[in-house]
């Protein structure tokens, strides 16, 4: 581990004298259960560090069935706002009293506010963080068109994003009723109709498609698709290849493009990228996405 790696894991590390929460400490966290392997409070306290703000973000394990109690709470509390993650994200979207377009779009929710005025409010920041960890990397996201893998909420959420710069969507999932009802519900709301592809034929229609996106849990780390062996042969030269799944850091469907000689853009961009534009919502900073808070994630995956 390299000198600035280390320093940057020191720098969040909670040690006496280190950290002091007074009246005017600006609270977030992560709501969760379980939430103990969530990396998000690595990261948000990292940048607290980094630009000097009097902050914290902790971890906030919620019992399912207590997620209303606890939410408003927390906003009597002082909390600025919180992440949402399983299984609390249906519970989150019914919470709130203003829906952002982002949440409304993608049908999901993992990010709320809490407004001066005492309302709820309610973001996904998935499918811009996905767009933003692209267009980090140099990719032009407009000249699609993209084919998804997936039709999860993930999936929604990149698809709604993708759909509202412009960009065609095609979508393929395992179970093709999921994938109907993704493309209808998105397509209802416009701008642009969303195409259904059987997934067992995905690999036939990579010659029409710019970007290729795997939202699904096929190739994750003790996921079900340790067998996943895609074959990209027909892929065109220039397509770009992205995989949401970050552990493993290379994936089978990254691992296929690399053969192929394919340029890829790996998961870890979004989750940097969606927790940045929280960040941005809870302490009014635009925080930097760059080699050091990279350096300090991919230690911590390496632990």
């Amino acid at each position: 581990m390299n000198h600035n790696v280390t320093d940057a894991l020191s720098s969040v590390r909670v040690e006496p004298g280190r950290l002091t929460i007074r009246g005017t400490t600006a609270l977030a966290g992560v709501i969760g259960w379980p939430v103990a392997h969530s990396r998000s409070p690595l990261l948000h306290n990292f940048w607290l560090a980094k630009y000097g703000i009097d902050g914290a973000y902790v971890p906030l394990p919620v019992r399912p069935g207590a997620f209303d109690v606890a939410v408003h709470g927390l906003r009597a509390a002082g909390f600025r706002g919180a992440n949402v993650t399983i299984p609390h994200k249906e519970a989150a979207f019914a919470i709130a009293g203003r829906l952002h377009r982002s949440a409304v779009r993608s049908g999901s929710v993992n990010t709320l506010v809490f407004a001066e005025d005492g309302t709820i409010e309610a973001h996904s920041t998935d499918g811009d963080g996905f767009v933003a960890s692209l267009e980090a990397k140099g990719v032009d996201v407009g000249r699609g068109p993209v084919l998804l893998l997936g039709a999860g909420g993930a999936a929604r959420a990149v698809a709604a994003s993708l759909l509202d710069r412009g960009v065609a969507v095609s979508v393929a999932n395992r179970t093709t009723a999921r994938a109907v009802a993704l493309a209808e519900a998105l397509s209802a709301e416009g701008p642009a109709p969303v195409s259904v592809i059987d997934w067992a034929d995905w690999e036939d229609h990579l010659p029409g498609h710019a970007l290729l996106v795997n939202t699904t849990s096929l190739g994750m780390h003790g996921g079900p698709g340790d067998g996943f062996a895609p074959d990209l042969t027909r892929a065109p030269d220039d397509m770009v290849v992205s995989d949401i799944v970050y552990v493993p850091r290379m994936t089978p469907l990254l691992t296929a493009a690399v053969a192929r000689g394919l340029r890829i853009v790996d998961g870890t961009g979004m989750l940097l990228h969606q927790a940045r534009l929280g960040f941005k919502c809870w302490f009014g900073v635009d925080p930097e996405v760059d080699a050091d808070i990279q350096a300090l994630f991919d230690a911590d995956l390496a632990r």
